[in-house]
């Protein structure tokens, strides 16, 4: 971690509410700005979506955010009007630590879905994790662990730009399906960024890492990504901002990844390139459902190089287009050709999925300049054992 540069101006809280079972279980994390910050978010797109998506929703993108709440192991959706009144209230702990209007304050939630907040717990943890936040990187690090649900490990990530630094971290292991997963995602900068600015950057690098992933295609009630810039001076500009939303995608990836690395129970990351589509929506749409097809992630888990399973994903994704057009390789190893299946070391393929956790998938069109990567895992044996017992 020596390596680490952290945005400026934040503190950080990670502590043990009483909101989880397990009695030593971080499960209620506060980050507070320091000065007030640009804001914006990004959030699921499923229609059911849970109270914090709600209330932080209709907060942003704003000016003046000063701090965001988290807690972890109950999602407060699907819990009505008492839900909404729950969510605002734990904005209303925070703010009156600070001394703020609650609307300056987001709020997001992860867990089970359908109980209502144990809200004594809460009234409690919130006040005395807003005081104990701190700046640094053991405070980053509990806030990090007290987001996780199924997680194996914190995912943090951050990047250092002449001028500004962008660090992020996030949570997500399962129902991890585009727009976007079961995933919680806070992103904070120094740099000095309009709100408008940053809600567009947020949008773009989300569409390029968060809904590029998939686990089993699920999308959640509660999927946020918070973006916050607090940094004084002028708003970035020009060739500043473009090196600003780089920097932001970065991070995204990174955290991204990390998410299908941790999938629940996976055993490979599988990378999905695209390329020679008409538009990127087209190329996307290919690697989105291949990243899907449970045939392909089972062939991927019991190492097993059929190829078939990838090309006929590509077939029904609703993309027209010839075989002639489609090519295909494994790792190096070039499987299909302009709609001709070429000779392979059938024992070399299938040691290449056994021996490596990172496999990769190249399709190639010649259809035009559309392209997409996107991220998912292998679908084994205790991924379903852990979704069949989680509530059990």
């Amino acid at each position: 971690m020596s390596e680490w540069h952290l945005a400026r101006g934040y503190r950080f809280a990670g502590t043990v509410s009483g909101l989880r079972k397990e009695p030593d279980r971080r499960d209620l994390a506060v980050i507070i700005s320091d000065t007030p910050a640009a804001a914006a978010g990004v959030f699921t797109q499923n229609r059911v979506c849970a109270a914090p998506v709600q209330v932080s929703r209709e907060r942003l993108p704003r000016a003046d955010a000063r701090a965001v709440v988290v807690c972890s192991g109950n999602a407060n959706a699907c819990t009505g009007e008492q839900g909404l009144a729950d969510a605002r209230r734990m904005t209303d702990l925070v703010a009156g630590e600070l001394g703020c209007p609650s609307e300056q304050v987001l709020v997001a939630s992860t867990g089970v879905i359908g109980r209502p907040l144990p809200m004594p717990v809460l009234e409690a943890g919130i006040p005395r994790a807003t005081r104990e936040a701190a700046a640094g990187r053991d405070a980053l690090s509990n806030a990090a662990h007290a987001v996780l649900t199924t997680d194996t490990g914190i995912k943090i990530a951050t990047r250092q730009h002449s001028g500004f630094t962008v660090t992020g971290f996030a949570k997500g292991a399962a129902m991890i399906g585009p727009n976007m997963a079961t995933m919680l995602g806070f992103v904070m900068t120094d740099a000095a960024v309009a709100p408008t600015d940053l809600h567009r950057i947020l949008k773009t690098a989300a569409e390029q890492s968060f809904n590029c992933i998939s686990v089993e295609g699920h999308t959640s009630t509660n999927d946020t990504v918070f973006l916050l810039a607090n940094g004084s001076g002028p708003p970035l500009a020009g060739q500043d901002l473009d090196a600003f939303a780089l920097e932001v995608r970065h991070v995204c990836v990174e955290l991204a990844r990390k998410i299908i690395i941790d999938a629940e129970g996976a055993e490979h990351l599988i990378t999905i390139d695209v390329d020679g589509c008409r538009t990127d929506a087209e190329a996307k749409q290919i690697a989105k459902t291949i990243a899907e097809s449970a045939l392909v992630k089972t062939a991927v888990f019991g190492a097993d190089p059929n190829w078939g399973r990838v090309v006929s994903a590509a077939g029904y994704s609703g993309v027209t287009f010839d075989e002639k057009d489609l090519s295909l390789w494994m790792g190096d190893l070039p499987l299909y050709r302009a709609g001709t299946p070429l000779p392979f070391d059938a024992a070399a393929a299938s040691g290449y999925l056994k021996h490596n956790r990172e496999v990769h998938f190249k399709l190639r069109f010649t259809l035009g300049t559309g392209r997409c990567t996107f991220y998912t895992s292998d679908l084994t044996y205790e991924y379903v054992k852990l979704n069949a017992d989680y509530t059990t």
